[in-house]
Formats: structure tokens, sequence, C-alpha cells
């Protein structure tokens, strides 16, 4: 349902996604050079094979294509040696959004749920510009609803769709707090496993508390088999309770009320937003996955041209 009153930085439109297009030319996601970064379009997978780029020398083993032992090298060192080569194949490109109520937040340039989205809609007109296929998931507390990875603009149209049913439908604690039973993240990333494909290109989209309640293996054998991007989203109250006496916090029945003048209570809310980015950290590091956290201060296009700068992938 969209909202007469509803203002573009707190409530989705089918325009603004639409006016992110202009913008997929400008955007490093998919730039070359394709052999260091790994956000690209297409891009030279880790399988390996013939192709037209030289990778390396190494040391020839049985089974290896004797058309490509390179002479000079056996040579010099009086042992076989092979070239192996980078095989270019298309990856598909896909999407996992949230829009829960806890992205209904923004203190500053717009809500959470909304730079989510607009960095959704980014990154698949820039996938669809570069001739990638693109699909994606939205998913919210006890559902998720997935567009198989398309090369067409209807895939990303009906993306949008629901990117903009969820978000209109979203309101101010209208969840009861999640615990990992209930995690969101998790849900669709049980989903997730059965829709994409190995050696697809995967931007996850998630509120920066996701990985409170995240059970982490989930995602392992998606950053085994895919190159995956962690893009979590956070607003300056998330990180920094301000000085302004005693606030009431309401989440479904639940009401907590904080006497924010506490120098301790501070602290502690900061310490705690603290290790939810560095629990991110330790997760990319773990699973080799790309980090760019995102925030409520700037256009996601903004973020997006500063964060996703082409860098070395993992060895394959």
């Amino acid at each position: 349902m969209q909202h007469e009153w509803s203002d573009p930085l707190a409530w989705l439109t089918l325009e603004c996604l639409l006016e992110a297009r202009q913008h997929c030319r400008s955007l490093p996601l998919f730039s070359r050079p394709l052999r260091t970064s790994r956000q690209t379009g297409r891009q030279y997978s880790r399988l390996r094979g013939r192709g037209v780029d030289f990778d390396q020398v190494r040391a020839y083993e049985p089974g290896d294509d004797i058309r490509s032992i390179d002479w000079r090298v056996t040579a010099r060192t009086q042992k076989v040696h092979t070239k192996v080569f980078n095989e270019e194949r298309e990856r598909p490109v896909f999407i996992l959004c949230e829009q829960s109520s806890r992205l209904f937040l923004g203190s500053r340039y717009s809500f959470k749920s909304v730079v989510a989205a607009q960095a959704c809609a980014l990154i698949a007109w820039t996938a669809l510009a570069h001739n990638d296929r693109i699909g994606g998931m939205v998913f919210g507390p006890g559902n998720c609803h997935e567009v198989r990875p398309r090369r067409s603009r209807q895939a990303i149209l009906q993306l949008f769709r629901l990117l903009i049913t969820a978000n209109n439908a979203l309101r101010a604690g209208a969840d009861a707090p999640f615990d990992s039973s209930s995690e969101p993240l998790n849900l669709a990333l049980r989903h997730c496993r059965e829709v994409v494909r190995p050696g697809s290109i995967l931007y996850l989209l998630c509120d920066t508390s996701a990985i409170e309640h995240l059970n982490s293996s989930l995602l392992i054998p998606l950053a085994a088999h895919n190159d995956l991007i962690l893009l979590p989203v956070h607003d300056p109250l998330d990180a920094q309770l301000p000085d302004r006496g005693e606030l009431e916090f309401r989440q479904g029945d639940e009401i907590l009320r904080i006497d924010t003048r506490d120098i301790a209570v501070r602290q502690a809310y900061a310490a705690q937003f603290q290790m939810q980015q560095q629990a991110w950290q330790q997760l990319a590091r773990r699973l080799g996955a790309g980090l760019a956290p995102l925030d409520t201060l700037r256009p996601a296009v903004d973020q997006l041209q500063n964060l996703l700068q082409p860098r070395r992938g993992r060895q394959a």
C-alpha cells in the first residue's frame, strides 16, 4: 500500500528505484580489471581452464593438457611446467535484501530500509548494464520471496515490486524482538541455499544487528561456492545514544526506558555496537567475503562508489 503522505526517504517508491539506473555506469561494482575485482559482472571464476588470459605457471600434473606445457620454463628448470589460464565465465548476481521493522529507523538522511533498497536497486541495474543475470530475495520476519536470476528488466521490476510491497508494510516496533530461532536472516539463508546457483555473486543487505543471532554455518556453503559481499546497514542511533534524558523504546508489547544521562548506559550501548562491527569483520575474514558497511548518513550511491572499489580477491 502506497502512503499518500509518504516521504521518499522513509518509504520506497518505484520512481526512486527506477532513477537508480542513471548511476549504474559510474559504479565500480563490476569495473575492470577483471582479475583484481571480485565485484565484477562477467568476471573470472575460481574455476580454471583453457581461456585467453594467462594466470600462472606451475609444475605439470598428470592429466594436464600437454598443449599448455611451458617449454621455456621446462628447459630452464629441467622439470615439466604447464601454463594455467583463467576461464572467464558469466556470474549471476543475486541480492538478499532485508525489509523488517528493525530497519524502519533513520535519524539523518533516510531510513535504513530505504538505504538497503536503494543499494539493491543500484546493484541490480549495474548487473543488467553488464549483461549479467540478476535475481534476488526480499525477506523479513517469517517470510522471504525470491526472483530467479534472469537477464531482463522484468526480473528487476519483479524484484522492485517485492521491495516496495515489503517496505510499505513496515511499521515501527511491529515485530517482536528477534532471537536465534526467529532471526529473519537465518530463514532467508536456508531458502537461499535452494535457489542460488554455485558460482554466483551474492550481495547481502541486512540490519547490522542481524549478526547477533546469525547462524554463520548457513553462510559457510554459500561463501564456499559463491563470491559473497556483506553490506550491513546501521544508523547513528545504533552506534551511540544521545544525551536526552529518559527515553522510552517500544517494540511489540515490550517497553524499555533508558536514562541516557547515565554515562555508563551510553558506554555500554556504544560497546554493543562495536561488538557487532567486530563480529561482522571476523565473519568476513573467516568466510573470505567482502565487507562494506552502509549507513543512513548519505545516499546509497555515494557509499557504494566509495566502498566497493576493485580489490584483489582470494586465491583460487
